[in-house]
């Protein structure tokens, strides 16, 4: 069999990233990750990657969005994404099939034996300057509830509050999920895949 050539069973995962273009796709092979996006095609040796993120990104369409950045030694940064642009207004969740498809990846970089580091969530600065802008967004939100209240502008209160709220459920589940740490690839944070 070509090193090329695709066994049956392997694994393969596609998505569109943008509505116009091609599709990436990938292939777990014996040996390595293969890719494909149009006429350019590469592949990586699992022992060849030397860094994998796991994060949570939701976009504007789609509020649940999941990715997976691979950087090889040689070559530039793969992402694979939980989504996949079906029309202008419509991105697919591929829920099971990503799920699926980073598991068995991160078993076959964990049984390759290379230095892959296998990390989870935002980087650490992006992370805490994000948590320091939370707090301060909160924390003034409630301010102007509070200072609402106070005029007995209660219109005015329940609105900025229910924003508040809304500020709180949606950055709090961002932050959480994206707080930044090591994983072991036979250990794969729930909170960053889907269907958890």
């Amino acid at each position: 069999e070509a090193e090329d050539e695709p066994a049956e069973g392997d694994p393969k995962y596609s998505f569109r990233p943008a509505l116009m273009g091609s599709p990436w796709e990938f292939r777990l092979a014996r040996d390595g990750l293969v890719w494909q996006r149009g006429r350019f095609q590469g592949r990586t040796g699992y022992d060849q990657i030397r860094r994998i993120r796991l994060a949570y990104r939701p976009a504007t369409i789609q509020n649940h969005r999941f990715v997976t950045e691979i950087w090889p030694r040689t070559g530039f940064r793969l992402l694979i994404a939980s989504t996949s642009w079906r029309s202008i207004m419509e991105q697919a969740r591929q829920d099971a099939a990503y799920s699926d498809f980073v598991g068995e990846l991160n078993r076959r970089l964990g049984a390759a034996g290379g230095n892959t580091k296998f990390i989870a969530g935002s980087p650490p600065v992006l992370f805490w300057a994000g948590v320091v802008v939370f707090v301060a967004s909160a924390l003034g939100l409630a301010a102007l509830t509070v200072r609402a209240l106070q005029a007995e502008e209660r219109a005015a209160a329940a609105l900025v509050g229910g924003f508040l709220a809304l500020f709180l459920w949606q950055l709090g589940q961002f932050l959480r999920r994206n707080r930044p740490r090591r994983y072991r690839p036979d250990s794969i944070p729930r909170d960053l895949l889907p269907n958890a």
